[in-house]
């Protein structure tokens, strides 16, 4: 029964749906819209309502900085870690550490940037700047540019005892966000929010391209905390080595090259809120 339950687990498609936060229509008459990043940044030097709007949301994205660092540091109050080694303590402790300040870091630029439209003589000019910069940064999230940085290269053979599963490289996946990954490739796949890893009877597939092992993953982030969150003991990676019979290996490099871009993906269902 037990590895019935288990080879259901390992068929089940995994991956996370992506956040749709479609902007308000910027755009001087009903009938125009905006469809060039040349065009928002006219709209925002002759339309007062538009800077409002830009005003707007980065209030919101700082309110909502505030609120994921205190559901963070919530997770380490409410959370029993009794059954963990202190290397695993210390390990969870370092990555919740890493959220936390991710958040804080991201809470103080947000308010810096606010403070500086605020403050800045020519308001449109100071708006513009800010808009591009948070543009360049979203490129690297959504993997529509190539990025480089420290971090760490994973290799995961297939397995000797039976294949790895959709759900088992999945998770490596997802430890590794946890860890702060900041950029994630597997294989030729740009992994984004919308990024699913299943099975087939050819082989595991992520976002319709076929993975062939071994099984390599490169993230881009703090070395140390990534390869931890693969390593740590009764982890993914002992995991895989146990369950799996595969071999997995971790490599630190000073800078690794994501390459892979994500297809770009169109919305047939989801519609947003006016």
């Amino acid at each position: 029964m037990a590895e019935e339950n288990e080879k259901e687990a390992d068929s089940t498609q995994t991956g996370v749906f992506p956040v749709v936060e479609k902007p308000r229509k910027l755009s001087r008459a009903a009938s125009s819209t905006i469809s060039s990043w040349s065009e928002f940044l006219r709209e925002l030097r002759h339309n007062r309502h538009t800077r409002g709007l830009v005003s707007s949301l980065i209030l919101i994205a700082l309110g909502a900085g505030v609120g994921y660092a205190f559901m963070a540091q919530q997770r380490i109050t409410n959370t029993s870690y009794d059954a963990l080694s202190e290397s695993e303590l210390v390990t969870l402790l370092d990555e919740t550490n890493n959220q936390i300040t991710r958040l804080e870091t991201q809470r103080t630029q947000l308010s810096q940037q606010l403070d500086s439209i605020q403050t800045a003589n020519n308001k449109q000019q100071e708006i513009e700047r800010i808009a591009q910069e948070n543009k360049d940064a979203n490129d690297i999230l959504s993997g529509s540019t190539a990025a480089y940085g420290p971090g760490i290269q994973v290799t995961i053979s297939q397995g000797t005892k039976k294949d790895v599963s959709a759900a088992s490289l999945f998770t490596v996946i997802e430890e590794l966000r946890n860890a702060g990954a900041e950029v994630i490739q597997i294989g030729d796949v740009r992994v984004v929010t919308s990024t699913y890893v299943t099975d087939t009877k050819t082989g595991l597939v992520s976002d319709g391209v076929l993975l062939e092992a071994p099984y390599v993953i490169k993230a881009i982030g703090d070395k140390t905390a990534l390869q931890n969150a693969i390593d740590i003991s009764g982890g993914v990676g002992s995991s895989l080595r146990v369950n799996y019979g595969s071999t997995v290996t971790v490599v630190q490099k000073s800078k690794v090259d994501i390459t892979a871009l994500a297809h770009s993906f169109e919305y047939k269902y989801a519609q947003t809120v006016e």
